[in-house]
């Protein structure tokens, strides 16, 4: 007589097992719209940037007769450039920063703590370092005190400060020099003419990534 077919084993999922493992801060919606939009926003602010060519034109400087004058080239330049003067502001930081690695490695793993640990981490997933559980104000206090040592108690505060200053220093002399007669600045918008209206893009283009995910937009 035939024996009966023996039966397979069926394993099944187990309940208690282990869990699918996180999805990583760095592929959060958050993160990847945060990117899109600063990205768009880089992009559309470069799209308004005036020709170097203008910017270095010889032919056009002239020094200021007193300081009123130099302080209106200032202010007029400075709002026909804007784009061409942050850009060389980013260039002298970012030369600055090259030049020395270690407080550009240090900057950017703070950045990444930032991004990685507080604004982009989700909010259902607890930040857990050595067996410990961090709350959402905890890591922020960390994240907080680490940046103020930083910036204020190591060379990359007196780094970013210099450059900074080196860099407005040349926006500065060109500005003064820089004759503006022959800007056309009636076509300026008069409410974003700033020297900072571009930055605004990228404030803008933060805050619509937050809207994004609501709850790293109330942890910020």
């Amino acid at each position: 007589m035939a024996s009966p077919p023996t039966a397979l084993p069926i394993s099944t999922p187990q309940s208690g097992g282990g869990a699918a493992p996180s999805q990583p801060p760095i592929a959060t919606p958050a993160f990847r719209a945060f990117l899109s939009r600063f990205s768009s926003s880089i992009r559309h602010g470069f799209s308004q940037r005036r020709p170097w060519s203008e910017l270095l034109d010889r032919t056009s400087m002239a020094r200021p007769d007193s300081l009123s004058e130099a302080a209106s080239r200032i202010r007029k330049n400075f709002s026909y450039f804007r784009v061409n003067y942050l850009t060389l502001l980013a260039l002298v930081l970012a030369l600055s920063l090259l030049s020395h690695p270690f407080s550009l490695l240090v900057l950017l793993c703070l950045l990444a703590a930032w991004f990685f640990l507080y604004l982009f981490r989700p909010s259902d997933q607890p930040l857990v370092i050595l067996g410990r559980t961090f709350s959402d104000r905890e890591t922020l206090g960390v994240l907080t005190l680490l940046t103020v040592i930083v910036i204020f108690l190591t060379t990359v505060g007196s780094l970013l400060i210099s450059a900074l200053m080196i860099g407005l220093g040349i926006v500065c002399a060109h500005g003064a020099f820089r004759v503006p007669e022959d800007l056309f600045l009636d076509d300026q918008e008069p409410v974003n003419a700033g020297f900072l209206s571009f930055l605004g893009g990228a404030a803008s283009s933060a805050a619509a990534a937050a809207a994004v995910a609501p709850a790293v937009a109330a942890r910020v």
